[in-house]
């Protein structure tokens, strides 16, 4: 349970650091490119390990690496192109219920408990989720034109998810924990680096201090927010349709407290709705 927990702190904690963005006018994809650079630095620095990036490419877990370094890149992509479009709230809900994909991954491929306690847990979590992450009183409107960017979140959120969890069970082992999350991210970098590339091309390319700084500062909870979540499922405790779910509708909670403490957001009674319904779904699902 304490992987678990560490892996909601850290989702938190990257939470606030996107919200100092705005604040400090950080461009996001920048940072987010340095971020992958800093993670994978994290994880080799933590790896117990002797150093021998060599035999990464011979590990049966780095196809599946190459693979979620790409979704880490198109997901992040999308989801600025769903904010654009369609607003924030429409981006938390898509991202954190996407986690119906590794649910049913864990019971249908893995054949992970289910019960009434459990199912109504999960359901109460996509409910809770969509209350929470709402913050107008007439809910969200997305235009049709552009639904396909949200169901595209969801969908490559969920297979991310997914993806962790069938590489951590298959070929991943304990002492490659670190080297495996590390690896992930250094992919992400790298194709985030052919970005820049094109765009100093264009000349459209100015980096700044402030965004290498945001940079290193998400790259080291963004690093642990994955570590701790494999942990979390290899930890025996629990399935992972159970952890998922938790992990997600307390990411969704945490945040939205964070957000009130500090940086006085406003949130409407269906976000309190939402939160209730957050511990509930916690509490059924943890003792099921």
């Amino acid at each position: 349970m304490i992987f678990l927990l560490l892996s909601i702190l850290s989702s938190s904690v990257i939470f606030v650091i996107f919200k100092l963005y705005n604040k400090y006018g950080v461009n996001t994809l920048q940072a987010i490119i340095v971020n992958y650079f800093i993670a994978f630095s994290v994880g080799l620095a933590i790896d117990d390990q002797p150093l021998n990036l060599q035999r990464i490419p011979g590990e049966l877990w780095f196809p599946g690496t190459l693979v979620l370094g790409c979704l880490f890149i198109a997901v992040f992509y999308l989801a600025a192109v769903t904010t654009q479009r369609s607003g924030l709230s429409v981006v938390s809900v898509a991202t954190k219920m996407s986690v119906a994909i590794p649910v049913l991954f864990g019971i249908f491929l893995y054949s992970e408990s289910t019960g009434i306690l459990k199912i109504t847990g999960i359901v109460l979590a996509m409910i809770a989720v969509y209350l929470t992450s709402i913050k107008k009183s007439d809910g969200i409107a997305i235009k049709k034109k552009n639904l396909i960017y949200p169901l595209l979140v969801f969908f490559g959120s969920g297979i991310i998810d997914a993806t962790i969890k069938y590489l951590e069970t298959t070929y991943v082992a304990e002492v490659d924990v670190a080297l495996f999350s590390a690896t992930i991210f250094a992919i992400a970098g790298c194709i985030g680096i052919s970005i820049l590339i094109i765009q100093a091309a264009r000349g459209t390319l100015k980096i700044t201090f402030r965004n290498i700084l945001g940079g290193i500062a998400l790259g080291i909870p963004n690093f642990f927010s994955i570590y701790f979540l494999v942990m979390a499922l290899r930890s025996g405790g629990y399935d992972s349709s159970t952890i998922f779910p938790i992990n997600n509708v307390a990411i969704v909670m945490l945040s939205t407290f964070l957000g009130i403490l500090l940086f006085g957001e406003k949130i409407i009674p269906k976000n309190w709705i939402g939160i209730t319904l957050a511990v509930i779904s916690i509490i059924l699902i943890a003792f099921a």
